[in-house]
């Protein structure tokens, strides 16, 4: 179901509530979603700045990776960088297929780290984690399974909230996501967040809001988070006005628009939507992030790393495509700023 909606958003809008995972309370009730990759610490506080956001999330955690880590004595994942630190809530997401194994990571999250939320991963589609790991939306065809790792899960990480995040189903021929909502429910989670396309569907097409929406009759208490095709201000409002849930999750569209956060919840205020920031406020806030990635993992490994956060600031924009061929082959701070200053002049407004 395509959401094609303007981004006026001055209908009469629903009350929307704060959203509730156990005893967390997610104001407003927009989250960020976990991307591989992506939502490491540098892009969380980019988000953070421009606010908007009630709950984020790391990206996701190999949970046998890090038992094999702890059993070694080795440094944890560079996807736990800044968790101990930074603000909350904060959510933290694994993946895996053994009970045991997730459930020992989750109690060390909660324990060591003190996370807001464990958030379990039954979506990814991607063939490395479905066919070599058999976990993610593998995990789907097999509902008994989902519920013995969440109930372990759930009791290893007590009182702090576990929640679930799946897809509609494995393809289309098979869509099951209300079987699996309810699966989800009664092993215990304190929320279900769907991503409106199938595991065969990977990225494919539209978000179907219809299915996503059948599925809140079947829950019971716990609430409903839509994911999917969620670009700006004003889809989000449109699935609220539209659809039966509770909250939102925004993914791939707030890669390189960090601020899209605050443009959501302001709709949701029912206040005017904050325009996006000039073509050198954009700017000062990549290099920002830059910084914040290479004082973590230095020059070199900075500069690489940030080649395809560079790539997500440039889409849409005049010239993005000179931008990442350019971007794609920096291999130094020098290198960066002089592509950066190129095709994001400072010679705009700064206001």
């Amino acid at each position: 179901m395509k959401l094609a909606c303007s981004n006026e958003t001055n209908e009469t809008l629903p009350a929307i509530k704060p959203l509730k995972i156990g005893d967390l309370v997610v104001d407003p009730p927009i989250l960020q979603a976990p991307m591989a990759g992506f939502t490491n610490y540098a892009f969380r506080q980019m988000v953070r700045e421009y606010g908007g956001s009630g709950l984020q999330a790391t990206e996701m955690i190999n949970a046998r990776g890090f038992v094999w880590l702890d059993e070694n004595q080795a440094e944890h994942p560079d996807r736990l960088w800044g968790v101990h630190d930074e603000p909350r809530p904060l959510a933290v997401q694994i993946w895996d297929n053994q009970p045991e194994t997730m459930a020992k990571v989750g109690k060390r999250l909660v324990d060591e780290y003190q996370v807001s939320v464990v958030d379990i991963n039954f979506g990814c589609p991607v063939k490395q984690v479905t066919e070599k790991a058999k976990s993610g939306s593998y995990l789907l065809k097999h509902p008994e399974q989902m519920g013995r790792i969440i109930e372990r899960v759930v009791r290893a990480c007590a009182p702090t909230p576990v929640t679930a995040k799946i897809r509609l189903g494995c393809t289309r021929d098979n869509i099951n996501a209300i079987d699996v909502a309810q699966t989800v429910e009664g092993s215990g989670a304190a929320a279900l967040t769907v991503h409106g396309r199938t595991a065969q569907d990977m990225f494919r097409g539209e978000a179907d809001w219809e299915h996503i929406s059948a599925i809140k009759p079947h829950l019971k208490k716990i609430p409903l988070i839509g994911n999917g095709d969620l670009d700006s201000a004003g889809k989000v409002v449109h699935v609220f006005q539209n659809y039966e849930i509770d909250g939102v999750m925004i993914a791939r569209a707030c890669l390189g628009r960090p601020w899209l956060f605050a443009q959501c919840a302001a709709a949701l205020r029912g206040e005017p939507v904050p325009p996006d920031p000039s073509l050198a406020q954009q700017k000062d806030c990549m290099v920002r992030h830059y910084k914040l990635v290479v004082q973590r993992f230095g020059e070199s490994k900075g500069t690489q790393l940030m080649r395809k956060y560079a790539c997500c600031y440039a889409q849409g924009r005049f010239g993005a495509r000179h931008f990442r061929t350019h971007i794609a082959k920096v291999q130094t701070a020098t290198e960066f700023y002089d592509i950066v200053e190129q095709y994001f002049p400072t010679d705009t407004e700064a206001g």
